[in-house]
Formats: structure tokens, sequence, C-alpha cells
């Protein structure tokens, strides 16, 4: 166990998650985004293995393969449970790799793909009804003929400028009870990550008494990418990703 991981194991020892035995073998739950699969990233072994990106199918580092994931479009509760079809690498700022069809199904935007990973552990008869259901989908996704659409009146709203709200996303770093834990890590990261602007720390206190240590708000996945990385690097396994906190 090195330096940095003896330090963040004792501040988070405070931590809301307790990790016992018990935890371990909760379901895996993952907040962040989603990586859209393409033919070039696996050209250049951006992404290790290769998924066909005319029907629906996953990957995801950690979940066996043949384990059954629910995919949530966190913006607009959309949702997709699929069978992992390979355990691949991908950049590890992402928690799941799908194909496009998968992202058209949750409509899930290129920009702002967050979604929320939830391995699903349920009896046979779910997951043999949920496989038909969308074996059923990809199907008629498949041989879905092309139609050629008319849009007609579009003229009277040409002069309408429509309102486009930007989305801020926040990486949540740890959760506490205590909020003198939540000051203390900031604190240490503040001192040790020399390289990490530090008013992007900010603490959040809800009414259950729950502290949360958050960095942001960042207006796109780009700004994000840096910080979220020097934080894995610190020490942080896990680092869930929350939007318009």
């Amino acid at each position: 166990m090195n330096y940095r991981t003896i330090i963040l194991f004792i501040v988070l020892t405070s931590c809301a998650q307790s990790y016992t035995n018990s935890e371990l073998k909760k379901p895996f739950i993952s907040k962040g985004f989603a990586y859209i699969y393409n033919e070039e990233d696996f050209s250049n072994q951006i992404i290790k293995k290769k998924l066909d990106n005319s029907s629906f199918q996953i990957a995801h580092n950690k979940l066996r393969a043949g384990s059954y994931i629910k995919i949530t479009n966190i913006k607009t509760n959309d949702s997709i449970i699929l069978k992992n079809n390979k355990k691949a690498e991908y950049p590890d700022f992402y928690k799941i790799l799908i194909t496009k069809p998968v992202a058209d199904k949750i409509n899930l935007e290129k920009d702002s793909p967050v979604v929320e990973v939830i391995e699903v552990k349920k009896n046979k008869s779910f997951v043999a009804k949920k496989t038909k259901i969308f074996k059923e989908e990809e199907r008629i996704h498949n041989n879905a003929p092309v139609e050629t659409v008319t849009i007609d009146n579009l003229s009277t709203n040409n002069n309408k400028k429509k309102m486009i709200i930007k989305d801020n996303f926040y990486i949540i770093i740890a959760e506490f009870y205590s909020k003198n834990s939540a000051y203390i890590l900031k604190k240490r990261i503040t001192q040790e990550l020399t390289n990490f602007e530090s008013k992007k720390l900010y603490i959040k206190t809800e009414k259950s008494n729950k502290t949360t240590l958050l960095s942001g708000p960042y207006n796109s996945i780009n700004l994000m990418k840096n910080d979220y990385i020097q934080l894995k690097n610190f020490g942080f396994e896990e680092l869930d990703i929350s939007i318009n906190e």
C-alpha cells in the first residue's frame, strides 16, 4: 500500500460508504459518461475490442461477459437492459462502451452522454424476458426500411430562437457523514495536487446530514477529463459524475 493510498484510507474511513464484505457483494453501480463506439477508435487501438455498431452491443471493463447491465440516460430517464457482450478495455474516464443503436434507444446526446450503469441481478425468467424483448427490438432496428419524410410549414418558426441551456457536470469525489472529514480531504487534495484548481472543490451538505465533496462545475467533457484523471491517479478508484447539481 503506497503513501497516497494510506492517506486516503485514513481519511475515507468516515465516508458515508462503508465497504464491508456485504457491500462488496452488492450489484455494481456507477454514474458517468458512456463511450459511444466507432470504428476509427478501434482501428487506432483506443478501444481494444471490436463491436458491431449496427446492433445493440455493450462492453464493460469490470463486469464479466454475459452479465446483465441496465443503462439509464440520467437526463431523460430512458433505460435499456442488455447482456454484456464483452469485458473490454476503453479509456478509464468512461463508465461503459456502447454502440450507436444503444445510444439512440435511450436518446443519449453525443455531447452529453451521461448515464447510470447498474449490474442487474434478477431471476432467470426476468432475464429471459428481457433478452427476448431486446432481440426483437434489434431485429426491427436492423430491418427497418428507409422512408422519405416531408416536413411542411417550417417557415413560421424560422425566426424563433431556441434557448439552449448548457449542462454543468460535477465529479463526486467522496461522501461523508462528517463535514469535518470532507474539509480534511479537500485540504489534502489542495496541498498535494498542486496542478489542481482548488477553487473547483466545494462541499455540499444535504438535509440527510450527508456531506459530499465535489469538483466543478464543468460545461464540457474535455474540461473535466484532466481533473478526473488527476483524482484517479491520486488514489480514488471509482469516481461518479453528477449533472446540474
